[in-house]
């Protein structure tokens, strides 16, 4: 036997020697560590956040009150849906413009699965792209006046990485008091600091900017183009003005203005007739006007370059499907082509505003663009009512406590181009009968 191979024997000997002698010998180290450690934190029963979430139908089964949640929709949900095989008109879907479910969208998402499969199937990054996501994504672009754009595969993860991805501990995000959850898990994630100003409170924010701007590197301004709740809309030229004067970004969420603001639908800029390149970041969504699913961010050609080559959502993400592109890419061209769907919508909303107000409904900061909120003070009332109207035709969700105050309760009315004159009286007689 060789000199190396008696070597290599005698490591191998004293490794199982030592190795059984180890074995041999219990282990003392941590005798009670199981025993230590409380039931509850091996139960997702026990999570503190349950106790939380189940609430309001711990509550709702002592009222005999049933969940009016989650609902099974048997088709296409526009102005009216299918639940249970039943017909309702309908009023909990983001479709504005009729555009999921048109025949020429569907014909592209087709299309695309014949063509490109229905996955994308790996991060853009690394595997390449297909024309149909960088084609919707220029069309994003040119209907902002910007110089690019970028998609991704979440709405609420758009908002998410982009801010945590852009901002840091130096700097400072200011946001409208009622800004969306995705802006505030975003803000949390990036470690800046943070602060809030009154809903749509311009003056309040001045201050704040007055008192912080100088003591951070960056500072970042977000708010809603539609805010979707309230259905009231920000002054967007003065935010500009604002952001001008302290050198601050802004940041505008179009996830409801998109196809519901605007003579064209174009948006916010469109509404308040400011030039796109005066918001530094444009966040928007693919599941509402455009038909799928998604979001997406628009701004200058440095911004789309930092996400797409950092923003670990869309890095570290699989790319848009490319059916989804298709479709919401059908559904931008249907929205530029088509106008007068854009001015039925409006028609239609400021019609149940009215109506609404004319009943004695308290519709809040309501403005009459598609989102209308009937108010009702209290989250065992909104539910009852919810199920009421679900009852006799109408299918409308409440938004109770802790999503808003309790004497916030309400139930939130999204109006569709699709609605009839006839759908919109029947409704809001049925409405008003019973608050």
């Amino acid at each position: 036997m060789s000199k190396q191979a008696l070597d290599h024997y005698a490591k191998s000997q004293l490794i199982q020697r030592v190795l059984g002698r180890k074995q041999s010998q219990p282990s003392t180290k941590f005798p009670d560590l199981a025993a230590a450690i409380p039931e509850a934190y091996t139960r997702f029963e026990s999570h503190p956040a349950y106790d939380k979430v189940m609430l309001p139908q711990t509550i709702g089964k002592r009222l005999g009150i049933d969940n009016p949640y989650f609902k099974t929709h048997d088709a296409v949900a526009g102005a009216v849906t299918q639940i249970g095989g039943r017909e309702y008109i309908n009023f909990s879907s983001y479709n504005y413009l009729g555009f999921a479910g048109h025949p020429l969208v569907n014909k592209a998402a087709k299309a695309a699965i014949d063509r490109y499969g229905t996955s994308a199937s790996a991060s853009r990054l690394v595997s390449g792209e297909r024309p149909v996501q960088q084609e919707l994504e220029s069309e994003l672009a040119n209907l902002y006046a910007v110089e690019a754009a970028i998609t991704f595969v979440s709405g609420h993860a758009t908002n998410v990485t982009t801010l945590g991805y852009l901002f840091g501990p130096k700097d400072l995000i200011l946001h409208d008091s009622l800004i969306h959850n995705s802006a505030l898990e975003g803000i949390r994630l990036s470690g800046a600091a943070r602060r809030s100003f009154e809903h749509n409170n311009l003056e309040a924010l001045e201050t704040l900017l007055k008192e912080l701007r100088h003591k951070f590197e960056r500072v970042l301004i977000v708010t809603e183009g539609l805010y979707s709740m309230d259905g009231d809309t920000p002054d967007l030229t003065k935010l500009v003005s604002l952001k001008q004067q302290y050198k601050a970004f802004l940041m505008m969420d179009e996830a409801h203005a998109l196809g519901v603001l605007g003579q064209t639908g174009k948006g916010s800029h469109e509404h308040h007739g400011i030039a796109g390149s005066d918001v530094d970041i444009w966040m928007g969504t693919l599941s509402k006007t455009l038909a799928g699913c998604g979001g997406y961010i628009a701004g200058s050609q440095a911004l789309i370059d930092l996400l797409k080559y950092g923003a670990p959502g869309f890095v570290y993400s699989v790319g848009l499907s490319p059916v989804l592109a298709a479709t919401s890419l059908a559904a931008l061209k249907l929205l530029q082509s088509e106008p007068d769907r854009v001015q039925r919508l409006q028609n239609r909303a400021k019609a149940f505003l009215n109506a609404c107000q004319a009943a004695g409904i308290d519709t809040g900061l309501a403005q009459g663009h598609a989102v209308v909120p009937a108010i009702v003070g209290s989250s065992t009332k909104a539910t009852k009512i919810s199920n009421k109207l679900f009852e006799l035709g109408v299918n409308v969700q409440p938004i109770i406590y802790p999503a808003v105050e309790e004497r916030a309760a309400r139930l939130r009315f999204f109006l569709s181009a699709m609605h009839t004159d006839q759908q919109i009286d029947y409704t809001v007689k049925t409405l008003a009968s019973l608050k």
